[in-house]
């Protein structure tokens, strides 16, 4: 992990990334589950909040070895996170065809 400001960059980017997805599908598709996307964004939003308020405060100030651990496993629920977002809404088009 490079830094704090870096890592608060990724959430910011990835989660910017499955909202606007969303908007662009919901666009597309007006009348196709509004009601989902709307879920699908909502849990994005709280999501990134839960992360940023993660990354603001680590567990283990004192070791410097709990804490990388720590922001590792903040990465790795980021990633996973966003995986799980973008496979809601993938799924939302391959009900549509």
């Amino acid at each position: 992990m490079a830094s704090v400001r870096n890592l608060k960059k990724d959430i910011d980017y990835l989660i910017f990334e499955v909202i606007s997805d969303s908007f662009a599908y919901s666009g597309i598709h007006p009348e196709d589950k509004p009601d989902e996307i709307s879920a699908i964004i909502n849990d994005a939003v709280s999501f990134r909040n839960d992360l940023i308020a993660r990354v603001n405060n680590p567990d283990g100030k004192d070791n410097p070895k709990i804490v990388k651990a720590y922001y590792k496993s903040v990465e790795k629920d980021l990633i996973e996170g966003v995986d799980n977002l973008f496979d809601r809404l993938s799924s939302l088009t391959e009900k549509k065809g």
